[in-house]
This record gives structure tokens, C-alpha cells and sequence, in this order.
């Protein structure tokens, strides 16, 4: 599984309610079941507390995924979970869009706490 120690925050700079939104255009995983790449985009929106996620440790984080074998929701709720444990926002959205595969593309949405 990805390391979740890895992830760094800074202190909120703000106090007052606002809204942050980063996209990874290149997230790889793998499929568990036939070991095939599967390409996507990650978009973490939240709202911080107390910290922010520190954008080098957020890269290299998504990247310790590319040899794991997850499946598409898996992967969204730990990318969640773990973000989550890190920052401990006042609210947060993982969405995880996910390249076609016969004909199907995902779309995945987890969230934590209460939504501005």
C-alpha cells in the first residue's frame, strides 16, 4: 500500500473560510485483476483547518500508487482516508476520473466532513 508518511502540510495561512482545489492529471494504478495500467486524474478539492497539503509530498504520494493493484474505489477511499488523517480539513472531495476500458469510463467521489 502507498505510504501515507510521506505526505507534508503547512499552516493554513488563512483562518477564514476558503476553497482549494488541486488536479493530478497523470495518476496509474493498476488493475488488480488483470495487472493492466489504468491512467487517470485525481481532483482533491477541501476546505483546510489547521494545515494545508504540501504539493511535492502530494506528488510523490499519488505516485507510490503506480505499481500498487487497487481498484478504482479502493484507491479513492485511500487517497480520502489518508488526506484526510493528514490535514484533518474541515471538509474535503476526492474525485478520481478514470480512462475508458471497453467502452466504460469512472467516475469516483468520496468525501469527509461537512461541505461549505
Amino acid at each position: 500500500m502507498p505510504d501515507a508518511s510521506i505526505l507534508e502540510t503547512f499552516e493554513t495561512p488563512n483562518s477564514d473560510p476558503f476553497l482549494i482545489e488541486h488536479v493530478h492529471e497523470e495518476f496509474t494504478s493498476v488493475c488488480p485483476l488483470t495487472g493492466h495500467p489504468d491512467f487517470g486524474r485525481v481532483i482533491l478539492r477541501y476546505e483546510p483547518n489547521e494545515q494545508c497539503i504540501e504539493l511535492k509530498s502530494l506528488k510523490l504520494y499519488y505516485q507510490s500508487f503506480r505499481n500498487e493493484g487497487a481498484f478504482y474505489e479502493a484507491v479513492t477511499n485511500q487517497i480520502r482516508d489518508d488526506l484526510r488523517d493528514c490535514m484533518k480539513p474541515r471538509w474535503m472531495e476526492i474525485v478520481t476520473e478514470w480512462k475508458g476500458r471497453g467502452g466504460i469510463s469512472s467516475r469516483i467521489t468520496a468525501t469527509a466532513g461537512e461541505e461549505l
